[in-house]
């Protein structure tokens, strides 16, 4: 991807306008202000209170209740915080308007949107980025950096994502809470799940199933298995890789030990079987580690990335391409829980858009 980005070369800031203003764009209001090179200009919110909010916290800023006259002011970027259903059309004329795009996951809520919006901010030369804010999480890249480093054979991962509520209107709990994990996921492994299985319930009797298991097979035998709900009242953030000689754990509630390394580990042994499908194991056991973590908040770790796309051209870590990658395992996963559970192949376009990092 290219484009004119002459206008950003001699320091002047890059115009954000935000585009809905509940929790979400409160905090893109804020940390873009805080960052160099960046400046929130205008805000688009259909609430009028909320906008009140955003002059009480910092003056200055062009104030709107229609997206059309924030697109028709001079906002370089458009950050989207609204609900997932009305992310496709807001993008769309974002790009459509000549604007860079940081919208929050999910990107949409159709894999075929999702590859729209990628094909055209490429024909526009415009920067999309969706907001899968935990690549951008220093205990999880952390995590990465431990199971890459040498030649450790992942076994599984499974992640824990639950809590009582806060329940959306929009999309159902997999949506919502194990967007992120996938999106984890296929970043550990650089790559998409083959399959999937997923079952769904609705224990609130909502109309949008609230708690969820889904399971995902990639390459190489690789199972991860994630677990979701909107009605547990025991809070759970965590993320473990088993691999052959270590157990990772990241938990994004332990302020003080984020990751955890595990040194133990089995792995079948070099020698001879004992006899025909018997195999010696070698058991491993090791320290307890807990690495030191780069203290820094990931949301604004994610919008100095998309600041630098927008300045330099480059393709975001998590842009249109990836963002459809996690759309086309959630769309698989809908299939499973409509099928009790089915085993679901993912489809794919072409090769696997999500390149290593």
């Amino acid at each position: 991807m290219s484009f004119d980005a002459a206008k950003h070369m001699d320091g002047t800031a890059l115009r954000i306008g935000v585009v809905g203003c509940g929790y979400w764009g409160m905090n893109y209001v804020r940390i873009f202000n805080e960052l160099p090179h960046a400046s929130v200009v205008a805000v688009c919110e259909k609430r009028l209170d909320r906008l009140e909010e955003v002059v009480r916290r910092g003056p200055g800023v062009h104030l709107t209740t229609e997206l059309d006259e924030l697109l028709e002011s001079d906002v370089d970027a458009v950050v989207i915080c609204t609900e997932a259903t009305t992310h496709y059309t807001i993008a769309r004329q974002c790009l459509l308007a000549g604007k860079h795009v940081l919208v929050e996951k999910p990107i949409t809520t159709a894999v075929e949107q999702a590859e729209e919006l990628s094909r055209l901010a490429q024909v526009c030369s415009k920067v999309l980025m969706v907001g899968h804010t935990f690549v951008y999480n220093a205990g999880v890249r952390k995590v990465k950096e431990c199971i890459r480093r040498d030649q450790s054979r992942i076994y599984y991962l499974h992640a824990c994502r639950t809590n009582l509520g806060p329940i959306r209107h929009d999309v159902n709990a997999l949506w919502d809470l194990a967007t992120h994990d996938i999106a984890i996921f296929n970043y550990l492994l650089d790559n998409l799940p083959e399959w999937v299985s997923a079952i769904g319930v609705k224990v609130l009797r909502n109309c949008r199933e609230d708690v969820g298991f889904i399971t995902l097979g990639y390459q190489d035998g690789i199972v991860g298995h994630i677990h979701v709900s909107w009605a547990d009242p025991n809070k759970a953030r965590e993320v473990v890789v088993v691999c052959s000689d270590k157990r990772v754990v990241f938990d994004d509630l332990n302020a003080l030990e984020q990751v955890r390394i595990y040194e133990k580990g089995i792995r079948p042994a070099d020698d001879e079987p004992l006899n025909y499908g018997e195999h010696r194991l070698q058991i491993r056991d090791g320290d307890i580690l807990s690495p030191k973590i780069p203290i820094s908040e990931p949301l604004k770790e994610q919008c100095r990335h998309f600041l630098e796309c927008c300045k330099d051209g480059h393709r975001p870590l998590t842009s249109g391409e990836e963002g459809a990658d996690v759309l086309r395992v959630l769309a698989a996963v809908d299939e499973s829980v409509m099928a009790k559970g089915a085993r679901i192949e993912v489809t794919r376009n072409g090769s696997p858009s999500y390149t290593p990092a």
